[in-house]
């Protein structure tokens, strides 16, 4: 009550002509947050939040964690108070820091995310935190998601006080792995269509509206339209991607990441290609922090990373790397769709390759089995592009992460190829490898493989999935359209999975050229072929890792290793008064976009599939209402002639005043060109203040 009431009075009494509001120190269970400004050489100043021990003698020398985010810090500040509290109790200072132009920073908003201004800043950030009178010059840098991203770019630069990094959730490869191209292929997300929206909202907590916030927010280039003009792997890609060079990174790394994310791959990556020291740790979740687990069960990490931090920013031995380099959660067998826990175990491994692994070949054959040799005699497999396809594969927002659905409606439209019954449990860990001899009708198609779990009753779990676009065969970064009915071959990686599968199930490979609506539909209606058995047969490798003894079944007592890692109990996060969220709709979970609808009309050929999402919060000085709804529409007749219509809005409320922006996308394709336009606009009680709109025609570059 008391942080409202000191709330109110900010409100009444801010001039809104004057400096920016900030919000009070404060301290609660034994943590003090205070409020600074960080200048940079050019005199903007970033808005930053110290979370400090309260008790702390004056004289206290402590090393520093850094998150440096575009997230709105001040909307933050309860949830990253209940993240943070853990290591400030074990003796750190944790820094969040908002980016240049975001959320109660000064300056023009940030171009595009990681871009050369935002890591310089960053720079200047982590200097100025190393030189302050309470650290001990020592800084570390950590974060999920964005903030897993530029940890892993801030090390690439290797600032003097950056001492390590702990990235859960991010990536080296922006280009394949990131929401633009998923794959390298067109993927519009509802991510894309809320942080247009989330970035020109005002500074907190007083919303100030003048002319500077429509210079240097509401006016600003939608990020949406710049990305789309990149639709091949290049420079513009490569300047924030570890993978073009791994060298340059030579401080200490942490790398983790979930089996339920579409980031993951870099965690292997990582571990083989890193010459600097390095960890990895990969578990049962989805995009999101394993303290707070979805799904279960979670860990304390936090503790893992305060061993960590304290070998590297301490100088103390705590035994973190007398450790195997790599803790992994092996997967067991669960039915498809969402589920609360993801069975399994935690293993140790050495690191990555796993050297145990037998990299195991299963070819397709004539009638639609595996088998461990190719068939003798090569044979023709079409299939009927369907660009509606794909859905229960990875039609959320999935980025081939999430839970996907049952595989057989997607399989119904694919190239299906079965095992006979394992006779016994069958692991694999790693990549699977695709190799496939094709051709199709069209100058442009894509190619999908899915490998998943048949059980007795029928029902089908996607293990691992992939795609490629056929003009990428041989460069993401010089495409090069493929010759209508000439074969050639495609050979790519599957994305990092684990799995065991049991005794009795089958393994099924499904290959099919449509993915949506997480990948956007290539243009031309056609057929593809897929050539079976024969030299040089199409295949799946899979990366089988053999039992530890000889019995059938495997077991935890069946690792690498005798023990795997034993993790500390999971601290309950605190929280501050005057913080809450709103409950969601029942169409949502968490704030997400889903699918909620399908709705396909076989007269017409037409699916549409809506995917709708709303959030809420309530703060010590407003009450914020966020909603979203993302529609894809595809004709199998008139691929080309998609579309995806977005809508996001924040509502602001405080007191008798109501700020509401708003923001409506439509993306559609014809055969040559995709189409873009955006509209903002800004409402204060119910008067438009502001409408700014954006178009463009882009050329479908091998899209």
């Amino acid at each position: 009550m008391i942080l409202r009431v000191t709330f109110l009075i900010l409100l009444l009494t801010a001039n809104f002509s004057d400096a920016q509001t900030r919000l009070p120190d404060i301290t609660q269970d034994g943590i003090t947050i205070r409020e600074t400004w960080i200048t940079l050489p050019d005199g903007v100043r970033l808005a930053a939040s110290l979370f400090v021990p309260a008790d702390s003698s004056p004289d206290a020398r402590l090393p520093v964690l850094l998150e440096y985010l575009p997230y709105r810090k001040d909307e933050s500040r309860s949830n990253r108070f209940g993240l943070f509290s853990y290591f400030v109790k074990q003796g750190y200072v944790v820094a969040r820091v908002d980016m240049r132009g975001t959320g109660t920073s000064e300056g023009m908003l940030i171009e595009y995310e990681y871009t050369d201004q935002e890591q310089e800043d960053g720079e200047i950030v982590i200097d100025w935190l190393s030189k302050q009178p309470w650290s001990n010059g020592n800084v570390g840098m950590f974060g999920v998601s964005w903030g897993a991203f530029n940890s892993i770019q801030m090390a690439m630069r290797n600032p003097p006080a950056l001492k390590a990094i702990l990235a859960h959730q991010g990536t080296d490869d922006i280009y394949r792995d990131d929401v633009h191209f998923m794959d390298g292929m067109m993927h519009v997300d509802s991510y894309e269509v809320g942080v247009d929206i989330a970035n020109v909202l005002p500074r907190p907590p007083d919303y100030l509206i003048d002319d500077a916030y429509f210079t240097e927010r509401f006016d600003t280039k939608p990020w949406m339209m710049i990305f789309k003009n990149q639709q091949h792997d290049g420079p513009f890609w490569n300047r924030a991607s570890l993978d073009t060079d791994y060298s340059r990174i030579k401080i200490p790394t942490f790398v983790m990441g979930g089996w339920y994310d579409g980031y993951r791959d870099s965690v292997p990556r990582m571990l083989e290609n890193l010459s600097a020291p390095v960890k990895g740790l990969i578990g049962p979740w989805a995009h999101t922090w394993p303290n707070d687990p979805y799904p279960m069960p979670g860990i304390e990490w936090r503790r893992e990373a305060v061993r960590w931090f304290d070998h590297w920013l301490k100088g103390e031995d705590t035994g973190v790397m007398d450790e195997p380099r790599f803790a992994v959660y092996v997967r067991n067998w669960h039915p498809p769709g969402v589920v609360e826990t993801a069975p399994g175990f935690w293993r140790w491994e050495d690191g990555w390759p796993v050297k145990r692994t037998k990299h195991t070949p299963m070819y397709p054959q004539d009638n639609h089995t595996l088998s461990a040799t190719p068939a003798e005699n090569p044979s023709a497999h079409k299939l009927r592009y369907v660009p509606t396809v794909g859905v229960e594969a990875g039609g959320n927002v999935s980025w081939w992460g999430d839970f996907p659905y049952d595989q057989r409606g997607t399989d119904a439209y694919s190239l299906a190829y079965d095992s006979a019954p394992l006779d016994k449990d069958t692991e694999i860990l790693g990549f699977p490898r695709a190799v496939l001899n094709v051709s199709a009708d069209a100058p442009a198609a894509n190619w999908f493989v899915r490998v998943s779990d048949i059980s007795p009753d029928g029902t089908v779990t996607q293990v691992a999935g992939g795609g490629l676009k056929s003009a990428h065969r041989d460069s993401a970064e010089k495409p090069v359209a493929l010759v209508p009915g000439e074969e050639f071959t495609l050979e790519y990686d599957l994305h990092f999975t684990s799995w065991i599968f049991p005794r009795g199930h089958r393994i099924r490979i499904a290959i099919n050229n449509a993915m949506w609506p997480m990948i956007w539909p290539t243009p031309y209606p056609m057929t593809t072929t897929t050539r079976i058995g024969g030299r040089n047969a199409s295949h799946v490798t899979l990366p089988i890792i053999p039992p530890k003894d000889s019995s059938e079944n495997l077991s935890k007592d069946s690792s690498a290793h005798d023990d795997g890692p034993e993790f500390a109990a999971i601290v309950p996060s605190p929280s501050l008064p005057g913080y809450e969220a709103l409950p969601v709709a029942d169409t949502t979970v968490s704030g997400y976009a889903e699918v909620k609808s399908i709705e396909r009309n076989p007269l017409t050929a037409t699916t549409v599939i809506r995917m709708p999402g709303d959030d809420g919060s309530v703060y010590p000085w407003a009450t914020i209402y966020y909603s979203e709804d993302l529609t894809h529409e595809v004709n199998d007749n008139t691929p080309a002639l998609a579309s995806a219509l977005g809508k996001a809005s924040y509502r602001i409320v405080q007191g008798e005043r109501e700020l509401t922006l708003s923001c409506d996308l439509v993306w559609r394709s014809d055969a040559k060109f995709f189409h873009y336009e955006y509209a903002r606009r800004l409402h204060e009680n119910g008067e438009l203040l502001r409408e700014k709109t954006w178009t463009d025609k882009i050329p479908r570059n091998h899209h």
